[in-house]
Formats: C-alpha cells, structure tokens, sequence
C-alpha cells in the first residue's frame, strides 16, 4: 500500500484556488503508485472558515468543487476535508473518493469547543463507525479532535478491524505542543494496533500558525516518517498490513476486545491495489527546537498575512529597541528586505544610543530607512493643548502624545504608501496596558503580540546566532529596555523586572493561577499584586489591538475572553 500525504497550506474561503491546487497534486500523484491520496482536514474550504459556513453560496461552491475532486479520483483513492449542508445540519466531514465518485463522507465526531474553537457554533456531530474495505486493508477515517479522545472513533474503528486509521486534522501550533501532540498520536497507533497517517494543516489563518509536522505511525506507535514543520510538503510512504495483523494475533486485548458492534456500515473500495516494484525512502525530519519553532511561527504567520490579504510592503517605527528590532527581522525573513521600510521618529529626549541601534539594525538588515524627527509636531500639539492644560506638570499625557504622533505618522505613511503598519508590542507590555492607544498600538497587525519579553530577548539572539553575526545590534540585546518617552526612563520604573513579570504573566493567563498560588509559589508578593491589577484593568486596550499571532497556549483575543466590565479582586 502506498500512501501520499499532502500537508498542504489553503486559503479560508478560496475554494477554486485550493481545488486548482489539489487536482494538482493529483495530477502528480497519477502513475507513481500512490493507491490512497490524503488531504488536510477543510483543506476545500480553508480552517476556520469561521461564520462564511452560514453562507449557502460558500457551501455550494464547497459542493461542487468536491464533485470535481471525485471526478478526478480515478484509481486512487482520495481522501479530502469539507464542510458540507444535509437536513440535520452542517458537518466538518472527509470526502472519500475513487472511481469518479464518491464512495463515503465520514463526519467528525467529537467538535472542539474551546480555546479557539467554535465548531459546536456550526457543525453537527457525526455518529456510528464506517469502514472502508479494499481488499486485506481495512481503513478507518477521522478528523482531528476524534483522534485525541483516547476512546475516540478510532479506537472503536480499530476494534471492528480497522489495521490502517487516516486522521485528517488542522490543529494549530502552540508552544511546546508538537512533541506532546505526537507522543499521543504514538500512543493512539500503540493502543489500536494499526497504522496512523496523520496529516496536518500547514499555513497561517489570522491568529492561527498551522505548523504541519504530518506523520506516519506503525502499530507500535514508532515514527515511521514525518513532513517538515512550517512548510507545504508532501510526504510518500509504503506499508505492509503485516505488523498490524501480527501485533493483534499475540496481544490478548485483541483477541478479548474485538468483538464486531451491531450497525457498523462498511464501503467496498472499488480499486484495485496498485502495485509498484520500487520502494519509497521513508523521511523523518527533525523536529525544530522550541525557539526555533517559535521564530519558524512568527515568520509563518506574517507570511501569510501578508500573502493571503494581498498587501505588498511593511513598515516598522524603528525605536532603537529590541521589539522594533526583532519585528524588523521577522519581516525581512517573512517578506524579503525590498518589502520592508524602517522609519525612525526621534523627540528631544530620544537618546543619539537609540539612533545608532536602530541605523545600524537597518543597515544590518538592508531595509529602506527613513528619519520623521516628531519634534516640531510635538511642539505644535503643545502650542495648541498648553492653554487647556492649565499650567499642570508634565505626566503621561505627554507622553502618550510623543507615541500618538508617531502612530499618526506611520499610518499617514501606510495610507499614501499602501504600507501595512506592524505594531511592535510583545505580551508582556499588551498583557500589563505598558502601550499607548492610537500610538504604539496603531497598526494593521502585531507581530509579537503572544510573546513575551524573556522569549523576545531569547529569540533576538537566536537571529544572531543563526546568523553567525549580529543581525541585531550587540547593544541593542544588553541595555535595559525603555519606552524613552521621558528622560532616562526605564521599564522596570513602571514595572516588576521581567523575568519575574513574566513568570506571573504566565502563570496568571496561561495557567488561571490565582495571585495567592502564585504567591505560594514562591513569587514577590508587590511584584503579584501590581502584574495582576495591571492585567485585569486593560482588557479594554487589548480589545482595541490589532490582530496577532497566537503562539502559546492562551493568547489574547479569541483564545482568552475576558468581560471589560468586571469587579475581579
């Protein structure tokens, strides 16, 4: 049996443009020997298509691209993700087909509700177990979520003899999600006995970063081969039904366990098996270190933002600082340096030390730099507000001023130049309201949004040391960080120091700590109280901050959904 998987990166809502692409990989897979061709789960419709599945012209066009696809199946058998309409409702579903047809369409079972998924909003769950018979090869198919519930619809496809399970699925990267998801899928192959390909979405979608990784299991649950992660790949393997059937013959759970149910539905196949004299190397690509993964997410996820909107260039208020400076980087391995254009905006007190980093980073980078000094404009502002301000001391309202002009700037620059703004905020500072509304958070998309200062610090480096030279300037990476919007300001004057606010910032959003068990975990009780008051007085900032790409388990915006109006103590 000779498998084809296709990680492939669709397009929310492009359902000609992802069919032209996967006829094309069918195209390709005729007179290889591939028998059994798979597609990622939704890869006709592109995930999430969010409320575009209460659109009937959206699910028709799902309909008749689908009927395409069958049309083309020929003497393979293609399996392929939809969303499709019948009288009990929609459902999240693989089309299975071969011959011109369809021979099945097998909907998921266990909808997601949490986090970032909404699918109980628009699907209706699947029921009973379907198998798929060709000849010695029984298959199973599932999508996503039915395969990490341990007595999900594969394990009871499994028990009615299933030795070959098919899980199409688009599951979103998270930090430190890739070794733990593939240690369940070992273990869902392990307690069925059966071979488990796996294929995953690939692309970024808004917030999400698909990260791909698609994988072949053997019955033991040993890694048989794996795609690249952050990347299309396609990835081709041969199995023998052998190990399936032999593992079963001496492990006394199968011999107790699987017993036929009543109503299971079977579909004969009706293709021959083709056979092909040569045998496919089997590739295992390494997973990419956890920074490294990070770095690979973020390039993603602006990548096709980018890409799939249709923008062309970029520009970053370049500060001299580190956010600025990785942002910058991100973009230029994202989009190229021609697409990228750096604007440094200095005031009165802007230090020559921040003008230097940021020149030198620009260099560095070779991206277009430009100088926008804002201190006329501020001098302007001041002329016009000073009679209003009734002779009171210079406070935040000056300063929020200095960053609101350089937002106007940015974005009077994104209008006339059809630049897309990136904001260059990290989490730390979006998760404690240490950002100015309609200044630093004016932008059309916000790079490090889900990262945090420690992990900016740790990725900075990273660059550099990939780089094999300072990609970012040495300084840039040692001196203390600053909003520099007042004389000799430095972040830790507002806040904790940030390997301990960071520490609280995650343990509080990621892990709904309470202050009282973050304090007993032995963190400063000042530093607790502050970062939490901090935290629950800004939603309202972070609800008005552009988009950004998730990267950890709870992010802001869609993943954690906080009421602005709230006594929280």
């Amino acid at each position: 049996m000779r498998i084809r998987v296709v990680q492939m990166n669709s397009v929310v809502g492009d359902v000609a443009g992802n069919l032209d692409r996967m006829l094309s990989f069918v195209e390709d897979a005729r007179g290889t020997g591939v028998n059994i061709l798979v597609f990622p789960e939704m890869s006709l419709a592109g995930y999430p298509p969010e409320d575009l599945l209460f659109r009937p012209g959206f699910l028709f066009a799902q309909a008749q691209a689908q009927e395409k696809l069958a049309a083309c199946s020929g003497d393979m058998l293609v399996v392929a993700g939809y969303a499709y309409a019948e009288q009990r409702g929609l459902r999240n579903a693989a089309a299975v087909m071969a011959k011109g047809r369809t021979l099945a369409r097998i909907a998921k079972q266990h909808l997601p509700n949490y986090g970032v998924f909404d699918e109980d909003r628009y699907f209706t769950p699947g029921e009973g177990t379907m198998l798929l018979q060709w000849k010695q090869w029984t298959l199973g198919i599932s999508i996503c979520e039915d395969l990490w519930y341990p007595d999900g619809p594969y394990l009871r496809q499994a028990r009615n003899g299933a030795n070959l399970l098919i899980n199409i699925s688009a599951s979103p990267y998270s930090r430190g999600k890739s070794l733990m998801r593939q240690e369940m899928l070992a273990t869902r192959a392990d307690d069925a006995s059966a071979y488990l390909v796996w294929n995953n979405l690939v692309g970024a979608q808004d917030e999400l970063v698909f990260d791909g990784e698609s994988a072949v299991f053997a019955p033991d649950g040993q890694v048989l081969a794996r795609a690249r992660a952050f990347a299309e790949d396609v990835l081709t393997i041969d199995l023998n039904r052998t190990p399936s059937q032999h593992r079963r013959w001496i492990d006394p759970r199968w011999r107790l366990g699987a017993v036929e149910e009543n109503g299971v539905q079977r579909v004969e196949v009706p293709l021959a098996p083709v056979e092909d004299e040569s045998q496919e190397e089997r590739r295992l690509e390494e997973f990419p270190d956890t920074v490294e993964s990070l770095y690979k997410a973020l390039v993603l996820g602006l990548h096709d933002y980018i890409a799939k909107n249709g923008f062309g260039d970029v520009v970053v208020g370049l500060s001299g600082g580190i956010d600025s400076a990785l942002t910058a980087v991100i973009a230029v391995d994202a989009l190229g340096y021609q697409r990228v254009h750096g604007v440094f905006m200095p005031s009165n007190i802007t230090s020559t030390t921040s003008y230097d980093d940021a020149y030198h980073l620009a260099q560095n980078l070779g991206i277009d730099w430009r100088e926008i000094p804002i201190a006329p404009v501020m001098s302007a502002f001041m002329a016009e507000l000073g009679p209003h301000f009734d002779d009171r001391p210079l406070d935040l309202a000056e300063e929020n001023l200095q960053a609101r002009i350089r937002g106007t700037l940015l974005m009077a620059l994104s209008n006339k130049l059809s630049w897309l703004v990136l904001t260059t905020g990290n989490k730390s500072e979006m998760a404690t309201g240490y950002s100015t509304l309609y200044g630093d958070m004016a932008g059309g998309f916000a790079v490090l949004k889900d990262v945090l200062k420690t992990e900016v610090f740790r990725l900075a480096r990273y660059v550099n040391a990939q780089a094999g030279q300072p990609r970012i300037p040495a300084n840039v990476l040692i001196k203390p960080p600053s909003a520099e919007l007042r004389p000799d300001q430095k972040d830790e004057d507002s806040l904790p120091p940030y390997d301990i606010l960071d520490q609280i910032l995650k343990g509080y959003i990621e892990d709904d700590m309470t202050p009282e068990e973050l304090i007993r975990s032995g963190l400063d009780v000042a530093a607790v109280e502050l970062a939490v008051r901090l935290v629950n007085q800004n939603e309202y900032k972070r609800r008005q901050a552009p988009v950004g790409i998730k990267v950890t388990p709870r992010a802001f915006g869609r993943d954690r959904r906080m009421p602005i109006t709230a006594r929280i103590r």
